[in-house]
C-alpha cells in the first residue's frame, strides 16, 4: 500500500482538523539505531523508561498514555527514511515491523483513537529538478501488518 499525500503539509493538517494528533519523525541524517531511537524519543516525547532497544519502543508505541491523546487518534508521518534504510537494511525492517506491530495493535482495540504511521518522503524543493523524490510517496506502515508477529526483540 502506498499513500501519496500530495504535498505532506496539508495531509498533517487535515488530519489535525480531523481530530487526530499528529507527530512528524524526520530521520534526515540518522544512520544507526542510537541515532534512531534518540530521534524517535526527541519527536515523540517518550518517556524517560524507553530505552534505546526494540522492544521498549514497542511497549512505549503500545501504551501511547504519554503521547498527547485526541479523540480521532494518532498519526506519525515517518520523513526523511530512505538514508537510514539504505545504511541498515536490518534494523530498518525490525523498526518497520515495531511500527506495524504497533498500528495493528492500535487496530484490533477496536473502535476509538489508534495509531496510523505514514513513511514519506518530504516535499521537493522548488526547482528542483527531474529526479527528485515526489513528495508523500513511500509504504504506508498503517496497513494491516504483514503477519501479526508480537515477539520480543533484543537489543
Amino acid at each position: 500500500m502506498t499513500l501519496h499525500p500530495q504535498p505532506l503539509a496539508p495531509a498533517l493538517a487535515a488530519a489535525e482538523a480531523a481530530g487526530r494528533t499528529t507527530v512528524r519523525l524526520d530521520l534526515h541524517g540518522v544512520r544507526d539505531k542510537a541515532g534512531l531511537m534518540r530521534r524517535c524519543g526527541d519527536a515523540l516525547r517518550l518517556p524517560e523508561w524507553v530505552g534505546g532497544n526494540w522492544d521498549a519502543l514497542a511497549d512505549a508505541l503500545r501504551d501511547l498514555s504519554w503521547l498527547p491523546g485526541a479523540a480521532e487518534g494518532r498519526l506519525v508521518a515517518v520523513t526523511g527514511w530512505r538514508g537510514y534504510a539504505e545504511a541498515r537494511p536490518a534494523e530498518w525492517e525490525t523498526f518497520v515491523e515495531v511500527l506495524e506491530e504497533a498500528v495493528g495493535f492500535w487496530r484490533e482495540r477496536g473502535p476509538g483513537p489508534g495509531l496510523a504511521v505514514v513513511l514519506a518522503e518530504p516535499e521537493p524543493e522548488p526547482g528542483r529538478g527531474p529526479g527528485a523524490p515526489e513528495s508523500g510517496r513511500g509504504p504506508a506502515a498503517g496497513a494491516a501488518p504483514r503477519t501479526p508477529r508480537l515477539k520480543r526483540r533484543r537489543g
